[in-house]
């Protein structure tokens, strides 16, 4: 399974790309707002500062919600880098778009996806991912990872080649769970990425380790 970080925040990326697991990069609107990075030239400026940083796919979201919109603010985003993934809403005109991109050869991401139905209609548009939002379906008492599962099922039935990039993880336990059920990818923060490295039995092994080495010296 690939690791995403889902952030904006270049240090943090910088962070997960030090530990030799980071896959790529996605972002959105809000996440670049968190940063302070704001204005179009500003953040075209961030985007290409990101695909400089890592060596995989970084999605970038257009914000229009019309077809032509959509295609044009794609095209752009696309010819700005090569690792570029041009990230559309799961909408009707999205998915138009989709297979407009799907058709130049242009990667894409079909964000929002909360339904295996509407996961099935981003894979017969030929998106590269689907990110469907787990932890936003926790929030209104719907299992996140189901969802997960149903298209993992759908997409091996037929041969669809959409990664399935499981999105609005929110903890290390999302990450496993994404794993057993077969996403190809999660992004996630950089926080539930380190959290995987935590377990007490580790942490009192080294103590154990290190101070029966103290004693021996």
């Amino acid at each position: 399974m690939k690791f995403f970080i889902d952030t904006a925040n270049l240090q943090q990326i910088s962070e997960a790309n030090d530990l030799g697991v980071l896959d790529g990069v996605t972002t959105n609107p809000s996440l670049m707002a968190k940063e302070g990075i704001t204005g179009h030239d500003n953040v075209i400026k961030h985007y290409l500062a990101i695909c400089n940083m890592v060596t995989g796919d970084v999605s970038a979201e257009v914000i229009s919600t019309d077809f032509a919109g959509i295609v044009k603010e794609g095209e752009a985003l696309a010819a700005l880098h090569p690792q570029i993934v041009v990230k559309v809403p799961m909408i009707k005109e999205g998915v138009k778009a989709l297979k407009y991109f799907t058709d130049k050869g242009i990667k894409t991401n079909c964000t929002l996806v909360f339904s295996a139905g509407q996961a099935l209609l981003a894979a017969k548009a030929g998106a590269t991912y689907v990110s469907p939002f787990i932890g936003r379906l926790d929030d209104v008492s719907t299992d996140g990872m189901r969802l997960i599962e149903d298209i993992r099922t759908i997409y091996d039935n037929y041969g669809y080649q959409t990664q399935i990039l499981a999105a609005s993880v929110r903890h290390a336990m999302h990450i496993i769970h994404c794993a057993q059920a077969g996403a190809d990818v999660a992004t996630c923060p950089l926080s539930a990425i380190l959290d995987l490295l935590k377990h007490p039995l580790t942490d009192i092994g080294l103590a154990k380790f290190l101070a029966d080495h103290a004693k021996g010296k």
